[in-house]
């Protein structure tokens, strides 16, 4: 209760809100659901209280003192739905009743008068129960994305409270002032971003009755009932992704709450474990379904999929719905806008195959119209009230009938509507609806520049400027709401008009029809005509570091075939493109990466992976005890650790997904071939290896042990037991049931494997051999032991984890004679377990980044370099003495001459070896890929021309994390 004025006052106002809330009531009762008839009594109260300042009510049954709302199924249908679980997360499930006590809670901290309020709408159950509470106690609720979005509505439309998380992410409702200063029509409900974010600053003003309308109109269609339970797989702050909660909710059905992306593993994890039976997905979606291999995910209880936001094309259309129809479920293609509250038209599962280029008919209490020009016109109750430009607006009651979709349409023979064409200039992007006049208008007056906009759904959008124009790109991403790739620039001497001197569209749209250009690796693409080139981003980087011929925005690094080798790499060079980096970057889109671009930190102290910084301080360990520089001893264990960390984190993530082991097998080879051909050459110059050496497989065939428990034939024992690992783990993975095993119980599966390789380490199954500590297996529980700390994610796992760990690293049976290789070892294990970032000096940072990229490499030639040096000694100072070589040195070896080698100079020597051959050897593949892309590149055929995405300077816009299709997970702070 809030009272800001005297006790007279505040009795008068009590009464009269008190008695239009009484006669709302009277009036709901008397009509069932309806509530019109007091509706000019509660407008007449709200605009009392709005007037004089005061706030008195209370919640419950629908009622609200500062005015009466009417019944609105997802909000106060509860009742009959017992214990069903509603809300289901990784972690809890909430049940109706308990949500029900949790938005009673959290009506208490939002109040009851009926004021503006601003919710972050993210896919998080607090703020879903923020939401409600806000709806149930009769407010006004004003949805934004994220906290950029937040504060450009809070500073445009001023709301009395603002719920949404802290600077420390902590949920939080802040009330800005006592009661209102905003005058709010009875009738409204919600405000939404123009179909999620446009080149308008539009909002669309929902009332009730389009909210409950629209709900119950897509739960009677979809047929959703109580047992049903929808995965978020878009944003609730977009008007799809929130027609799922409420539909669901409508039906007493259950809502799987998340925030991962469909390329995420844990997301068909979390799917399964649920027991989920649909998502929705707008054509991007879908584009990432194809990369993950979704025909091979395992999902017994899927329905349906839904598919709106975007033309999805009909041959991806049929193709999905017949895909469904083996796997047993439906595809439901939708067409709807944010003006409609979401949804106008249906494709009935049983016509999409015959008839995929419809949209369909009309949802349940709609109806169409195509007036005389061919504009597809929708009426029905989930028509919106209208739009608003600013808070004025909000006192409006309806001003729109009917909606005029600006598309041009035709009903077919069979009563099916097909979209034929657009009447108005917009464009429908990653879900997104763009406006191009009002981005032209916006970018003239807001900042000076005088542009063209065109495109179409499939190209992109153009944007058209003079010469000495300054690049508008980040400009337009940042009003559109569109990631960089889907914005392409053309460059004119002027623009580009008609004789009549109107702006020449059809020139602009020529001037983008030839294909765009394969980025080679400088980054750069000829734009047509007389188009300046446009630099590469994101896409181009993965071309060149990954060399693969097309990237589109909807890859990721790892849909891409990445792996270890290349990570380090390409997460130096996007760091230094687009600032710091999400955790989990390797598994977000192009588009994601850059619409999520920040700026880089500053200072003299940087945070680096820790796996990156493990492996460059283990292979300089490496190589400074090999040569007799430290007694250090254990680097290259803690690598094959490293290895199996990085194993789970790319090549696992690709095959949970999919179901396909190609990314392994590729990655296998990457390893295995140059490594073969290095020790191959060293076969042929030295001959201090054996055949078996250059195979790999030593192990089994040879096991020449030298006079000090040490030969050349186990130089390279490493590589062998990471090839031999790789290869069981490509074995294993390639049966479906082990796979489907390790997708639904991820860390179960990589314990339960553990355990056995603890069983190998501890000689229960096979007994000791010579230098069984170099074995793979005994040593392969390292390789295991990296894999399963990437499957901790909570705090219990990872003790467990941590407890495995150190029983095998210091229990009898592992270098028994040597304590401190085993603390070396147990330390690389527990910051691998417990550590994800560690600081590092900014000047030190490239050079890590340099080493750990060029570890295999260094690892690869270090012993033939330090040969070499013995070798141009033994030219210049003639044979050795017999007592040259120390102990712990590399002299110990027969293999080599017997010298006392300048053990620091040889160090850094085969680092800088090691990393020279790795640059020669990835030009050289560079330079393989493109003669291969040249001589393979089909002629572009005109009937196929498209125009391509530009690629440039990341955009400054805020990160929007599903809109375009899928969540991408906030970077943490450095454990």
């Amino acid at each position: 209760m809030w009272v800001p004025m005297s006790a007279k006052s505040v009795t008068v106002a009590a009464l009269f809100t008190g008695a239009v809330g009484v006669g709302g009531v009277l009036v709901r009762f008397w009509f069932g659901k309806g509530w019109w008839g007091c509706s000019s009594m509660v407008y007449l109260a709200s605009c009392w209280q709005n007037r004089r300042g005061v706030g008195i009510g209370f919640g419950g049954w629908g009622l609200v003192i500062a005015g009466c709302r009417p019944w609105v199924g997802f909000v106060d249908g509860w009742e009959g739905h017992g214990g069903r679980p509603a809300l289901i997360t990784d972690r809890e499930t909430v049940g109706y009743a308990d949500l029900a006590g949790r938005v009673a809670a959290e009506m208490e901290l939002v109040g009851f008068g009926r004021r503006l309020v601003l919710i972050e709408l993210q896919n998080t159950v607090a703020a879903i129960v923020s939401y409600l509470a806000a709806l149930r106690a009769g407010h006004v609720v004003l949805v934004a994305s994220d906290g950029g979005a937040r504060e450009a509505l809070v500073a445009a439309y001023d709301p009395d409270v603002v719920v949404g998380p802290d600077a420390g992410g902590v949920w939080r409702v802040c009330e800005r002032r006592v009661g209102t200063r905003h005058v709010l029509h009875p009738e409204l409900a919600v405000l939404l971003s123009t179909s999620g974010s446009t080149g308008s600053p539009k909002l669309v003003r929902l009332s009730y009755r389009n909210l409950d309308a629209n709900a119950t109109s897509i739960a009677r269609y979809l047929g959703i009932g109580g047992a049903d339970r929808a995965m978020t797989s878009l944003p609730l702050s977009y008007c799809y992704g929130l027609s799922v909660l409420h539909s669901h909710l409508t039906r007493g059905a259950a809502v799987v709450v998340t925030g991962l992306s469909v390329v995420d593993p844990g997301f068909w994890s979390l799917a399964r474990a649920a027991g989920a039976t649909a998502f929705a997905g707008v054509p991007y979606t879908f584009d990432l379904l194809d990369r993950v291999g979704f025909a091979d995910v395992e999902l017994p209880s899927l329905r349906y999929v839904t598919a709106a936001g975007g033309k999805l094309g009909a041959d991806r259309v049929r193709r999905f719905a017949e895909l469904g129809r083996r796997r047993g479920w439906d595809l439901v293609v939708m067409y709807g806008a944010t003006e409609a509250t979401a949804r106008m038209a249906y494709l009935p599962a049983d016509r999409v195959v015959d008839a995929p280029e419809a949209v369909g008919v009309p949802i349940p209490g709609g109806r169409f119209s195509i007036d005389d020009e061919g504009e597809l016109i929708y009426h029905g109750p989930n028509v919106m009230l209208g739009y608003a430009s600013s808070a004025q607006d909000f006192a409006l009651g309806r001003t729109v009938e009917c909606l005029r979709t600006g598309d041009l349409a035709r009903c077919r023979p069979d009563g099916l509507y097909e979209i034929v064409g657009r009447r108005s200039r917009f464009l429908k992007l990653f879900g997104l609806r763009v406006d191009l006049d009002q981005l032209e208008h916006r970018l003239r007056c807001e900042d000076g520049i005088a542009a063209l906009c065109s495109g179409d759904d499939d190209t992109g959008l153009v944007v058209a400027v003079a010469a000495g124009t300054p690049d508008p790109g980040a400009v337009v991403c940042a009003k559109v709401g569109l990631p960089v790739t889907a914005v392409r620039t053309l460059v004119f001497d002027e623009l580009p008009r008609t004789a009549n001197g109107k702006p020449d569209y059809a020139r602009v749209r020529r001037a983008a029809e030839p294909p765009l250009q394969i980025l080679e690796a400088s980054g750069s693409a000829e734009t047509p005509g007389s188009a300046e080139p446009v630099a590469g981003g994101v896409g181009a980087l993965y071309r060149e570091i990954l060399n693969v011929d097309r990237v589109s925005a909807a890859d990721s690094f790892v849909s891409l075939g990445g792996d270890s080798l290349s990570f380090i790499a390409a997460s130096r060079r996007l760091e230094r493109q687009l600032g710091v980096l999400p955790k989990d970057w390797y598994l977000l889109s192009v588009a994601e990466l850059e619409a999520g671009a920040r700026g880089g930190p500053s200072g003299p102290i940087r945070w680096m992976e820790t796996s990156i910084v493990l492996r460059a301080v283990a292979i300089v360990m490496v190589c400074a005890q090999h040569v007799g520089l430290v007694n250090v001893l254990g680097g290259a264990h803690v690598l094959l650790a490293v290895a199996g960390y990085s194993f789970a984190r790319f090549q696992l993530n690709a095959i949970a997904s999919s179901g396909r082991i190609r990314p392994l097998v590729g990655s296998i080879a990457r390893i295995a071939v140059p490594s073969m051909a290095v020790i191959a050459i060293a076969y042929l110059v030295t001959r201090q290896y054996a055949i078996w050496n250059v195979l790999l497989i030593d192990d089994v065939f040879d096991s020449d042990v030298g006079p000090s428990g040490w030969s050349p034939h186990w130089d390279y024992w490493f590589v062998e037991v990471l090839v031999v690992s790789l290869v069981a783990c490509a074995v294993l993975l390639s049966i479906p049931a082990v796979r489907r095993m390790e997708r639904a119980r991820p860390f179960g599966f990589v314990m339960a494997l553990l355990g056995l390789c603890l069983v190998l380490r501890f000689h229960l199954l096979v007994g000791q051999a010579p230098m069984e500590p170099y074995r793979p297996q005994t040593t392969v529980w390292l390789f295991v032991l990296g894999w399963a700390a990437v499957r901790a994610t909570r705090v219990s796992q990872r003790l467990l984890l941590t407890v495995a760990a150190v029983c095998a690293a210091l229990l009898p049976g592992f270098f028994d004679d040597d304590q401190g290789r085993k603390l070396v070892i147990v330390g690389g294990l527990l910051l691998l377990i417990w550590v994800t970032h560690i600081p590092v000096l900014a000047a030190m940072r490239r050079l890590t980044a340099l080493l750990a990229g060029a570890s295999l490499w260094i690892y690869l030639t270090q012993f033939q370099t330090y040969r070499f040096v013995a070798w141009i000694r033994y030219l210049i100072e003639g044979p050795p003495p017999a007592s040259a070589s120390g102990p712990g040195s590399y002299g110990d070896s027969p293999s080599l001459l017997h010298y006392e080698l300048p053990r620091a100079a040889a160090t850094v020597l085969a680092l800088v070896v090691g990393v020279l051959v790795w640059k020669a050897y990835e030009h050289t593949v560079a330079h393989l890929a493109r003669l291969r892309t040249r001589w393979t590149r089909p002629a572009p055929t005109p009937a196929k021309r498209r125009t391509g995405f530009r690629t440039g300077t990341p955009s400054p816009v805020p990160r929007r994390t599903l809109l375009a299709g899928e969540a991408a997970l906030p970077s943490e702070p450095p454990r």
